[in-house]
């Protein structure tokens, strides 16, 4: 299904809401609009194959743009508008991109771009002028309304967050079908495991051109719903808009579950969530007490998965599993998992090694990277690929994930994953946000050390540094604690809660004297 079939049975049922302004895009709307920019794209020149970037903040457009490179057949790229214009100049020549679609909101990074970006013929800006761009909404007024007759099915092709070095863009097969036609792997879990369906309000908390928020609201539209998305994640905001649109259904990451704890108990209850009935999280681990502290508000409703964005496999679990086997992130749906160690051998349940899904139809690259898509790859099994991460299944199968390969701490000859150390710390009540990293130590190689950003009202140094240091002991083995405490205003992350380590790391390991 795709927006186009519940236009023609129910035109004015919305599509997108924006969670602030109240501002709607009915289906009827959504089919016209994006209908009309097809034209506009197929008169410049595109066609199926051909790269469409989108560059904005969280607004309603980004679907009219999202669906009608879908229809097109073409790659949608959604580009984190938090980068620089040198940041995003790379992944737009990087991706071959053909159109640039942009809001007038971004207008001065967008004007930075221009000279940068030859092979971008065409450049539309909406909501506003923006130098060098041609105007949405003149360019929409003067396409057709017919639908194209030709319409196969597009796909997006995204960039890695780049947490660990410079973004990948992955290039998926595209789909050998018609817009209109079934198939669409999300589209089917969303609706036979999570129930989504006509009736769901979905709540988009965070930025839409990460995957899961731009996915998972295509897939609504796909399926009838209606995405409440909002402008900018704020906590009590997001209660707000739960009693105020009736939502059903929502996704997260863990940071914004600690920012949500952490409201005043009078604020927090102040709500009425009681149509909220499914709340998916994922994106990065979720700390214990964390989670355990969310199902004790919300009750059993949270669901944990495990992905990426380069579609190799997923897990499942849902609260009841949860609560029997804490820390996991549940078992395979998609594809088979394989825990392998550094040769590729399949290890035992139980033991650590690299993370692998395997599936038959498994088919993607990293454009115009042959050597990292081999790197993702398994050495000996051709359709079996790896982002990186690390852990374990049980004897039943269910995964646990203790890491970041590239994160991994070795002290004294000991692995030691930061995560663990990282959730521990995550609802001290003098903490905002925690890195945990490895940095140059002349005995033991490297030892741990925890990077800080203080709640207000907190005064950081050595008090605070031995409370912390304290309290972590109490909690997890002392070889894994750190050695030591900084401090610092704020922790680079990604707007989807991802830790940005690379930095830190760089910092550290070129003053490691201080270190």
């Amino acid at each position: 299904m795709y927006p186009g079939a519940h236009a023609a049975t129910d035109p004015q049922r919305p599509a997108v809401i924006m969670a602030e302004s109240g501002q709607r895009l009915t289906y009827g709307e959504l089919e016209e609009r994006s209908i009309r920019l097809a034209h506009v794209f197929r008169e410049a020149g595109l066609g199926r194959g051909d790269v469409v970037a989108l560059l904005t903040d969280n607004s309603m457009y980004a679907y009219e743009v999202y669906w009608a490179a879908v229809r097109s057949g073409m790659y949608l790229t959604a580009v984190n508008n938090h980068l620089t214009a040198p940041e995003i100049s790379y992944i737009l020549n990087d991706s071959g991109a053909a159109a640039l679609v942009t809001s007038a909101t971004l207008s001065d990074v967008a004007r930075e771009l221009r000279a940068e970006i030859p092979g971008v013929h065409t450049r539309l800006a909406y909501g506003g002028r923006v130098e060098g761009f041609d105007d949405y909404e003149s360019a929409l007024a003067d396409a057709a309304t017919e639908p194209p007759a030709d319409q196969p099915r597009g796909i997006d092709l995204l960039y890695s967050s780049g947490t660990t070095g410079r973004p990948k863009g992955i290039k998926p097969a595209l789909p050998e079908r018609r817009v209109d036609e079934p198939g669409d792997v999300l589209v089917e879990l969303l609706e036979k495991v999570y129930g989504f369906g006509p009736d769901t309000v979905y709540l988009s908390p965070a930025p839409v051109y990460h995957a899961a928020p731009l996915r998972y609201a295509a897939s609504t539209q796909a399926l009838g719903g209606t995405v409440v998305m909002m402008e900018r994640f704020d906590p009590e905001g997001a209660l707000r808009a739960i009693e105020r649109y009736g939502v059903t259904h929502s996704q997260w990451v863990p940071t914004m579950f600690v920012r949500m704890l952490k409201l005043p108990a009078e604020t927090r209850s102040r709500y009425d969530l009681s149509s909220h009935r499914l709340a998916v999280h994922a994106a990065a681990p979720c700390p214990m007490d964390v989670k355990r502290a969310m199902i004790d508000w919300w009750g059993p409703i949270l669901y944990e998965y495990y992905a990426s964005t380069e579609g190799a496999g997923m897990t499942l679990i849902d609260s009841h599993q949860w609560l029997a086997k804490p820390g996991s992130v549940g078992k395979a749906v998609l594809g088979t998992l394989r825990i392998c160690d550094e040769n590729g051998e399949e290890l035992p349940a139980g033991e650590v090694g690299t993370v692998y899904f395997e599936r038959e139809d498994l088919e993607f690259e990293y454009l115009d990277a042959p050597e990292k898509t081999r790197e993702a790859m398994h050495p000996h099994r051709p359709h079996c690929a790896t982002v990186g991460d690390i852990g374990y299944v049980d004897a039943e199968g269910d995964l646990f994930l203790t890491d970041r390969k590239a994160f991994m701490i070795i002290s004294g000859g000991v692995n030691i994953y930061p995560q663990e150390v990282e959730d521990a710390l995550a609802l001290h009540p003098a903490i905002v946000d925690v890195a945990v990293i490895g940095v140059p130590d002349a005995e033991m190689g490297e030892s741990v050390k925890a990077v800080v950003q203080a709640a207000p009202g907190e005064q950081p140094g050595p008090d605070l540094e031995r409370t912390l240091l304290e309290y972590v002991r109490e909690r997890i083995a002392h070889y894994k604690a750190p050695r030591s405490v900084d401090f610092v205003d704020e922790l680079p992350r990604t707007p989807t809660g991802k830790l940005v380590k690379g930095p830190l790391k760089e910092r550290y390991r070129t003053t490691a004297g201080t270190a």
